[in-house]
Protein backbone atom coordinates (compact mmCIF):
# COMPACT_ATOMS: atom_id res chain seq x y z
CA UNK A 1 0.00 0.00 0.00
CA UNK A 2 1.79 3.54 -0.97
CA UNK A 3 1.53 6.28 1.65
CA UNK A 4 0.09 9.41 -0.25
CA UNK A 5 2.95 12.34 0.31
CA UNK A 6 1.45 15.69 1.06
CA UNK A 7 4.62 17.66 0.17
CA UNK A 8 2.76 20.33 -2.17
CA UNK A 9 2.79 23.96 -0.39
CA UNK A 10 -0.80 25.79 -1.27
CA UNK A 11 1.29 28.27 -3.63
CA UNK A 12 2.37 24.72 -5.11
CA UNK A 13 -1.09 23.63 -5.31
CA UNK A 14 -2.23 26.54 -6.82
CA UNK A 15 -0.24 26.97 -9.50
CA UNK A 16 -0.65 23.07 -10.47
CA UNK A 17 -4.57 23.46 -10.58
CA UNK A 18 -4.99 27.04 -11.92
CA UNK A 19 -6.23 28.51 -9.14
CA UNK A 20 -4.83 31.00 -6.51
CA UNK A 21 -3.84 30.02 -2.46
CA UNK A 22 -7.11 32.59 -2.15
CA UNK A 23 -9.25 30.03 -4.23
CA UNK A 24 -8.14 26.92 -2.35
CA UNK A 25 -8.68 28.50 1.37
CA UNK A 26 -12.17 29.18 0.07
CA UNK A 27 -13.47 25.72 -1.22
CA UNK A 28 -11.39 23.96 1.57
CA UNK A 29 -13.33 26.38 4.21
CA UNK A 30 -16.82 25.42 1.61
CA UNK A 31 -16.30 21.55 2.16
CA UNK A 32 -15.34 20.88 -1.56
CA UNK A 33 -11.47 20.22 -0.35
CA UNK A 34 -11.26 18.43 2.54
CA UNK A 35 -8.94 20.25 5.29
CA UNK A 36 -5.71 20.45 4.38
CA UNK A 37 -2.61 18.75 6.62
CA UNK A 38 -0.36 21.49 7.94
CA UNK A 39 3.38 21.55 8.84
CA UNK A 40 5.07 22.07 12.09
CA UNK A 41 5.20 25.53 10.83
CA UNK A 42 1.33 25.49 10.39
CA UNK A 43 1.79 25.93 6.25
CA UNK A 44 -1.26 23.95 4.64
CA UNK A 45 0.20 20.84 2.08
CA UNK A 46 -1.39 19.05 -0.48
CA UNK A 47 -1.25 15.70 -2.42
CA UNK A 48 -1.30 15.28 -6.09
CA UNK A 49 -4.95 13.61 -5.53
CA UNK A 50 -6.21 16.90 -4.41
CA UNK A 51 -4.67 18.77 -6.92
CA UNK A 52 -6.44 16.54 -9.34
CA UNK A 53 -9.47 17.68 -7.40
CA UNK A 54 -9.15 21.04 -6.90
CA UNK A 55 -8.33 20.93 -11.18
CA UNK A 56 -11.70 19.28 -11.33
CA UNK A 57 -13.30 22.50 -9.39
CA UNK A 58 -11.93 24.49 -11.67
CA UNK A 59 -13.24 23.02 -15.03
CA UNK A 60 -16.66 22.48 -13.20
CA UNK A 61 -16.61 26.50 -12.17
CA UNK A 62 -15.31 26.87 -15.72
CA UNK A 63 -18.67 24.97 -16.84
CA UNK A 64 -20.64 27.72 -14.51
CA UNK A 65 -21.54 25.09 -11.73
CA UNK A 66 -22.03 26.63 -8.56
CA UNK A 67 -19.74 25.42 -5.71
CA UNK A 68 -22.73 23.86 -3.87
CA UNK A 69 -23.23 22.06 -7.09
CA UNK A 70 -19.56 20.72 -7.16
CA UNK A 71 -20.15 19.77 -3.59
CA UNK A 72 -23.13 17.73 -4.49
CA UNK A 73 -21.14 15.48 -7.02
CA UNK A 74 -18.20 15.44 -5.02
CA UNK A 75 -20.30 14.17 -2.22
CA UNK A 76 -21.95 11.88 -4.80
CA UNK A 77 -18.39 10.29 -5.99
CA UNK A 78 -16.68 10.07 -2.55
CA UNK A 79 -20.04 8.12 -1.53
CA UNK A 80 -19.68 5.34 -4.40
CA UNK A 81 -22.22 7.42 -6.64
CA UNK A 82 -21.61 7.77 -10.02
CA UNK A 83 -22.44 11.38 -10.35
CA UNK A 84 -23.14 11.56 -13.66
CA UNK A 85 -26.90 11.85 -14.28
CA UNK A 86 -26.80 14.54 -11.23
CA UNK A 87 -24.46 16.81 -13.50
CA UNK A 88 -26.70 16.16 -16.66
CA UNK A 89 -29.39 17.78 -14.29
CA UNK A 90 -27.49 20.25 -13.39
CA UNK A 91 -26.26 21.39 -16.76
CA UNK A 92 -29.67 21.10 -18.35
CA UNK A 93 -31.07 23.74 -15.81
CA UNK A 94 -28.08 25.93 -16.56
CA UNK A 95 -28.51 25.57 -19.78
CA UNK A 96 -32.23 26.45 -19.27
CA UNK A 97 -31.11 29.42 -17.31
CA UNK A 98 -29.01 31.20 -19.87
CA UNK A 99 -32.03 30.32 -22.93
CA UNK A 100 -33.92 32.64 -20.54
CA UNK A 101 -31.76 34.92 -20.16
CA UNK A 102 -31.05 35.21 -23.61
CA UNK A 103 -34.86 35.41 -24.42
CA UNK A 104 -35.10 38.16 -21.82
CA UNK A 105 -31.94 40.26 -23.70
CA UNK A 106 -33.70 39.73 -26.80
CA UNK A 107 -36.83 41.00 -25.52
CA UNK A 108 -34.91 43.84 -23.73
CA UNK A 109 -32.95 44.61 -27.09
CA UNK A 110 -36.07 45.15 -29.04
CA UNK A 111 -37.70 47.51 -26.30
CA UNK A 112 -34.76 49.61 -26.38
CA UNK A 113 -34.74 49.77 -30.14
CA UNK A 114 -38.33 50.98 -30.25
CA UNK A 115 -37.36 53.17 -27.28
CA UNK A 116 -34.35 54.93 -29.03
CA UNK A 117 -36.87 54.79 -32.39
CA UNK A 118 -39.52 56.66 -31.02
CA UNK A 119 -37.34 59.21 -29.25
CA UNK A 120 -35.73 60.23 -32.50
CA UNK A 121 -38.94 60.35 -34.47
CA UNK A 122 -40.19 62.90 -31.81
CA UNK A 123 -36.85 65.18 -31.98
CA UNK A 124 -37.42 64.81 -35.51
CA UNK A 125 -41.14 66.49 -35.58
CA UNK A 126 -39.77 69.20 -32.94
CA UNK A 127 -41.38 67.51 -30.07
CA UNK A 128 -39.79 69.10 -26.65
CA UNK A 129 -39.35 66.89 -23.75
CA UNK A 130 -37.65 67.91 -20.48
CA UNK A 131 -34.90 64.97 -19.84
CA UNK A 132 -35.27 62.39 -22.71
CA UNK A 133 -37.99 60.59 -24.65
CA UNK A 134 -36.87 57.34 -23.92
CA UNK A 135 -36.72 58.25 -20.00
CA UNK A 136 -39.88 60.22 -19.92
CA UNK A 137 -42.21 57.62 -22.25
CA UNK A 138 -44.76 55.25 -20.39
CA UNK A 139 -43.33 51.84 -20.38
CA UNK A 140 -45.90 50.80 -22.45
CA UNK A 141 -45.97 53.32 -25.18
CA UNK A 142 -42.43 52.09 -25.75
CA UNK A 143 -43.53 48.13 -26.56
Amino acid sequence: MRTITKSLTIGEAARRSGLTPKAIRLYEQRGLLAPADRTEAGYRTYSEPEVALLRFIRQAKALGLRLDEIREIIELQRGGGEPCEAVLAMVDAHLAAIEQALADLRALRGTLRRARQSATESRRRGKQTVVCRIIEAEPRTLR
